[in-house]
């Protein structure tokens, strides 16, 4: 089973459809077409000599390496973002029905986890009504209908 890497529960991502590319965004392929049109059209040179210099390929695989970490780096971060969203959301799913503490500004509050909302991929916790962030928690107890030993 193939996931997408926006897919988070609560996204809506797949509703407002692909994220538009802003002008100030330059994609690999973008680079690309770039390089091979200044590689295929050398700056004329006004020296002395007539002869071009060579040493700017170096300078343009040096800049197709640079510029590759810095895909492969966006990649892994979107990748790595994903994934922490997915254990969090699955946290929250486990927190269902279970007796938790959170701190709710100043003082803590101790109930039942009655719903979990998603939004924008984010868990929420339903506590008495009120809904909390779950880094806010700080104590999770056996489910509510579950004997205390």
């Amino acid at each position: 089973m193939d996931i997408p890497t926006n897919f988070t529960i609560g996204s809506t991502e797949s509703i407002r459809g692909s994220k538009q590319k802003t002008n100030a965004e330059l994609s690999s392929e973008d680079f690309l077409k770039i390089m091979a049109a200044s590689i295929s059209n050398p700056p004329i040179s006004s020296g002395e000599g007539g002869g071009s210099s060579d040493s700017g390929s170096g300078d343009y695989i040096s800049q197709i390496v640079q510029f590759n970490m810095v895909d492969q780096l966006t990649a892994l971060t979107e990748t790595v973002t994903t994934n922490m969203l997915m254990m969090q959301q699955q946290q929250g799913l486990d927190m269902l029905g279970k007796e938790v503490k959170v701190l709710d500004e100043t003082t803590f509050v101790t109930g039942t986890v009655e719903k979990v909302r998603y939004t924008e991929g984010y868990a929420t916790l339903q506590i008495n009504g009120k809904e909390y962030a779950l880094n806010d928690v700080v104590e999770v107890g056996v489910e509510a209908n579950e004997p205390k030993n």
